[in-house]
């Protein structure tokens, strides 16, 4: 996967929306007590220790994440990268974090399998004075990192919402196929999905089955495999990842219902944005780019350098970065198949 997919130096930073390009550089004389307006990829101070956790790749989004933040690193000559993504289970990621503490780095980049079971792992990073950079799956506790950076979850349920009542006209019986269940990334692509249309429709669409698949295609194929068997006439399926909607997709098209509903995934595979670009039971994605994995490790540096981002005025790396959400459908997919991961 070539890192180029990912566009993150820093003004791709500014497509999640924290800033404008513009402003002045303004060098401090000491980068490492001083903050400082930040630059580009180019070694410009101290080299900074990242430790970099995510748990093993299960579906082709996990896999990008890491392949995306050492990428990043191998771009970056002041950062020296240790990565350690092989954890199953949010236990193995626990203890794996433990070992990347005793190592002593800069700053831990960390994707959690769950938030909240890793958050007292995060809190003995950050009182062990380790700036903690948590990507995506949120902590339970702003106090558990320096920076969060991930997808907008809450507005790609929003923008599903939206598009499932402007496909169906407000009427219809809806399928959500969650991710992980009481994951912040699960409960919010919900509540968005949930709030967008019932403000649109009034109870015209119901959500007649709702269940979590855990992000995998086996689980999404026997799912809805289970659903279709229990649910005689089905308008959408609404499913909260692209790798997990190929199992589910294949379950209606074993079931031959393809052509009495439509289907959306959130990623935005390459996979997915063939089938839409083809037509048929596929009818969207919402882009939720791994690449925030490459800009988590552009952002590690920063904090370690004690820098902040040169496109803003403020001279520290912000708190929180959110991804937009982009809607990609049949009309508009040529301009985001080449983010495909």
């Amino acid at each position: 996967m070539s890192f180029m997919r990912a566009v993150v130096p820093l003004c791709a930073v500014l497509a999640l929306g924290v800033a404008a390009c513009g402003g002045n550089d303004s060098d401090g004389s000491n980068a490492t007590k001083t903050p400082q307006k930040g630059t580009s990829a180019e070694g410009t101070g101290k080299t900074v220790k990242v430790a970099f956790s995510a748990p093993a790749a299960d579906h082709g989004w996990l896999k990008a994440i890491s392949d995306d933040a050492k990428d990043a690193a191998k771009d970056l000559p002041d950062v020296k990268l240790t990565v350690n993504d092989s954890a199953t289970t949010s236990a193995e990621q626990a203890d794996q974090i433990e070992t990347l503490i005793g190592q002593k780095p800069d700053v831990l980049v960390v994707l959690p399998n769950e938030g909240d079971a890793l958050t007292p792992v995060a809190q003995k990073a950050t009182a062990a004075g380790i700036d903690v950079v948590n990507v995506d799956r949120e902590f339970s506790t702003p106090g558990a990192y320096r920076t969060w950076i991930g997808g907008d979850n809450y507005g790609i349920g929003w923008q599903a919402g939206n598009f499932f009542a402007d496909q169906l006209k407000c009427k219809g019986n809806i399928v959500e196929i969650q991710g992980i269940a009481g994951i912040s990334v699960t409960e919010q692509r919900t509540k968005g999905f949930a709030d967008a249309i019932q403000q649109r429709c009034k109870g015209g669409l119901k959500v007649v089955a709702r269940q979590p698949a855990d992000f995998l295609p086996d689980k999404g194929l026997s799912v809805m495999e289970n659903i279709l068997q229990a649910q005689k006439h089905i308008d959408g399926v609404y499913t909260h990842d692209d790798d997990m909607a190929e199992g589910v997709s294949s379950a209606i098209e074993n079931a031959g219902r393809q052509d009495e509903m439509f289907l959306t995934g959130a990623g935005g595979s390459s996979a997915a944005m063939k089938r839409i670009e083809k037509g048929g039971l596929w009818r969207a994605t919402f882009l939720y780019n791994p690449a925030m994995s490459a800009s988590a490790i552009h952002l590690a540096q920063l904090i370690g350098q004690g820098k902040g981002l040169s496109e803003l005025a403020e001279p520290e790396v912000p708190s929180r970065i959110q991804v937009n959400a982009t809607t990609v459908t049949k009309a508009n997919v040529a301009q985001y198949k080449d983010l495909g991961y």
